[in-house]
């Protein structure tokens, strides 16, 4: 596990020997509190160096300098539900958000809005999976586990960077 300082707070992540499978910056999240969410069979031993690469994405990620990020995940954690609602969350385009009804009808379920919204919920990995693109079909930010503010600077942050990449093409 490692963690870095960003606009959000304290980000904590760890890594399986299968790829990246937590990362927290909710409300209240501190050290403590997310070890304990880790599997208590792991063997959690801080290693920046080795997890530099997870680390230099989220930096980049939030200098608006990386619209996508290239780490392998473990999901294995979560049902096969689960995991198709969040490989379809990084399908959405950085700086473009889709509607709960969207995605349900992207992973094959259309009626199953709220069960889209609870699988995106249980993401361990948010942030690097953009379930923070999701939103009511009214426009609403409808809920984020770390905090509709949080929701809002992620979003803002990807609209503005998008936007300042736009501007700057010949």
């Amino acid at each position: 596990w490692d963690a870095i300082d960003s606009p959000l707070g304290p980000l904590y992540f760890a890594v399986s020997d299968r790829g990246l499978c937590s990362l927290d910056f909710g409300a209240g999240a501190d050290l403590n509190t997310f070890l304990a969410h880790l599997d208590p069979l792991a063997h959690a031993e801080r290693d920046p160096q080795g997890l530099s690469r997870v680390a230099e994405q989220l930096r980049e990620y939030f200098a608006g300098q990386r619209q996508r990020f290239d780490l392998p995940l473990d999901l294995e954690r979560l049902t096969p539900f689960q995991r198709g609602v969040l490989q379809a969350a990084c399908a959405i385009p950085y700086g473009a958000v889709r509607s709960y009804g969207q995605l349900a009808q992207t992973v094959g379920r259309p009626h199953a809005s709220r069960a889209v919204g609870q699988a995106l919920g249980s993401n361990p990995i948010p942030i690097v999976i953009p379930c923070h693109r999701v939103v009511a079909s009214d426009g609403s930010l409808g809920g984020y586990t770390g905090g509709l503010e949080k929701k809002r600077f992620l979003l803002d942050l990807e609209h503005a960077a998008a936007m300042s990449a736009t501007t700057a093409r010949p």
